[in-house]
């Protein structure tokens, strides 16, 4: 999934706006897709992390992992405009799935094993080894033309299906691990947000009034939930239309977005798998929030005002601790309900999180277009991070 990242612009502008640095239709269909593939997040996480919850982990996590293998493929066959288009339309529909579905389960998974006193920590490293898949990816890419990129890129991993030992369904809970989304062999009853005994099923897909009636189980996931929120609005608008920010202002390549990513992903993987483990148990999730919400701050402050290339390299050190505030939210959260709701709880924060991502581009996109216009109000080709820092 990774390794066709850094190249995602430079195809698309050579499809699209052929020997120009600035392209607003790019820009749009970033946007568009990302707003598409959020809402499809919205309504998808939810219900694989509540049918995990029924069926096991490891087949939920076989349908995500299957599909992110399609899209490349068209790309690796053929790149002119109408097989961009087709892997455009691709892309977004399996990025509904395969964009949160992969995570959440995982996370479940881990939660599945690990005692809520190791359950950070373990949290911390999973997400250091997304980060070190992430850096990886990029690594490739610096030795593979853009052809063999979309090829590599169709390799789907074998591990899961050889190694990994799918997680027993719990068929008997107690009163206070009652799942709040009950399969087709229990008794279908009216929900009541007051007790765990009377459980409204409707198909084993749970409805807004059952996500409404779990967010208010603990005081504590409503607040996890709105920092999950404003943390991804400002991270959404650091994904593709920041990419052509860096090419329009600094006519950044596929090496490098390459060098970008792979700065920022060390860091990530170094502080996730490192750092996160040792300071957890210390300090608390809490403290390591809020170190990385104010490095996330200062990084789209940074990126804003950047007038010379070496600034957003020197910028992307800061995931040493921005990387630190998804897996110390999924952590809080995953601490606050019982193990038979552990998909559905991180796919709820997952739902959240996507309901931002649609929000972002509407933000970020028409800024960003705007300032890189040859026609600005005035300029600051920045001033969508800016906002995005301010909302954030």
């Amino acid at each position: 999934m990774f390794v066709a990242t850094p190249a995602m612009p430079d195809v698309t502008m050579t499809l699209l706006c052929p020997a120009q640095d600035e392209c607003s239709l790019a820009i749009y269909l970033s946007g568009f897709q990302q707003a598409i593939i959020g809402i499809g997040l919205v309504v998808m996480m939810p219900i694989i992390g509540n049918l995990s919850d029924v069926y096991g982990r490891k087949g939920l996590l076989t349908v995500p992992v299957t599909l992110s293998v399609i899209p490349p493929v068209i790309l690796a066959y053929r790149r002119t405009k109408k097989f961009y288009y087709f892997y455009y339309v691709l892309r977004t529909l399996t990025g509904m799935i395969c964009d949160g579905g992969i995570q959440c389960v995982a996370l479940a998974y881990v939660a599945d094993h690990m005692s809520q006193a190791k359950r950070a920590s373990a949290i911390g490293i999973l997400a250091g080894v997304g980060s070190a898949a992430f850096v990886c990816g990029t690594l490739a890419d610096h030795f593979l033309s853009t052809s063999q990129i979309f090829l590599v890129a169709t390799i789907a991993a074998v591990y899961m299906q050889i190694f990994l030992e799918d997680t027993t369904r719990i068929k008997e809970y107690s009163i206070e691990e009652q799942p709040i989304l009950r399969n087709n062999e229990m008794e279908n009853t009216e929900l009541d947000c007051e007790t765990t005994k009377n459980i409204k099923v409707f198909k084993k897909v749970p409805s807004l009034k059952d996500i409404i009636c779990f967010l208010r189980k603990s005081p504590t996931f409503p607040l996890a939930a709105s920092v999950a929120f404003l943390n991804s609005l400002a991270e959404g608008g650091e994904q593709a239309p920041f990419q052509y920010f860096l090419k329009a202002q600094f006519h950044f390549k596929k090496d490098n977005f390459a060098d970008v990513m792979l700065i920022a992903n060390i860091c990530s993987a170094t502080s996730q798998l490192l750092l996160m483990p040792m300071l957890a148990p210390l300090i608390g999730e809490e403290v390591l929030l809020c170190l990385g919400l104010i490095a996330g701050f200062t990084n789209l402050l940074i990126d804003s005002v950047a007038r010379k290339v070496w600034i957003p390299y020197t910028a992307a050190l800061l995931p040493i601790f921005t990387s630190l505030v998804k897996p110390s939210i999924q952590s809080i959260v995953s601490k606050q309900i019982g193990p038979s709701e552990q998909g559905i709880a991180q796919g709820c924060i997952s739902s959240i999180s996507s309901i931002a991502i649609i929000l972002s581009p509407f933000i970020y996109c028409p800024l960003t277009a705007l300032f890189l216009s040859e026609k600005p109000p005035f300029r600051y080709p920045g001033l969508a991070s800016c906002a995005l820092a301010l909302l954030g």
